[in-house]
C-alpha cells in the first residue's frame, strides 16, 4: 500500500519554525503599513495637522466670503457698487472688496485671507434684477463692516 498522505494530513503535520513565524509577522505588517499608506487613507500625523490646518483657514475664508457676499448685496446701492467692482480689472477687485471692510470679521484688525478673491469671483458672476437688492436686505440678520458683537 501506498504511504500517500492527504492535503489534511500534510497540514497538519506542518511544524512552522520560528523564524518562518518571524518573516510571516514582519511580511504581514509590511503589507498591511503600505496597502494602508497606499490605498487605506492613512496619513502621518503632520499630514493630519496641515490638512486640519488648511481646512479651517479655508472654511473661515468660506465664512467671511459668504458674510462679504450677504453684505455686499444688502447694502445700498449694491446694483451700483457692483457695476463698479465688474468695471475694475480681476487682480484689483479684491483690494477694493478688503478695503471696504467685507472681509473683516468684527473684532478683527485685518481681513481674512483668500475671503475677498472669492468674494469678488462670486459677485462678478451675479446677476441682479431690479428688485434683488431690496429682497437681499429685508431680514438678512446679517452683521454691518465694523459692526460689534454684543456680550
Amino acid at each position: 500500500m501506498t504511504d500517500k498522505k492527504t492535503f489534511m494530513q500534510k497540514f497538519d503535520d506542518f511544524q512552522p519554525s520560528k523564524a518562518l513565524w518571524a518573516w510571516t509577522t514582519i511580511g504581514a505588517v509590511v503589507g498591511t503599513v503600505l496597502i494602508g499608506f497606499i490605498w487605506g487613507g492613512w496619513v502621518t500625523g503632520n499630514t493630519a495637522k496641515t490638512m486640519a490646518y488648511d481646512a479651517g483657514r479655508d472654511s473661515r475664508a468660506t465664512l467671511a466670503s459668504n458674510m462679504c457676499i450677504d453684505n455686499f448685496l444688502a447694502g445700498p446701492d449694491a446694483a451700483g457698487q457692483l457695476a463698479a467692482l465688474k468695471k475694475e480689472s480681476s487682480w484689483s477687485r479684491d483690494s477694493l472688496i478688503e478695503k471696504a471692510g467685507w472681509t473683516t470679521f468684527p473684532g478683527d484688525s485685518k481681513p481674512v485671507p483668500g475671503a475677498a478673491d472669492l468674494c469678488a469671483e462670486h459677485l462678478v458672476a451675479v446677476e441682479l434684477s431690479a428688485d434683488m437688492p431690496a429682497k437681499a436686505s429685508e431680514g438678512t440678520g446679517t452683521m454691518k463692516p465694523g459692526a460689534t458683537i454684543p456680550n
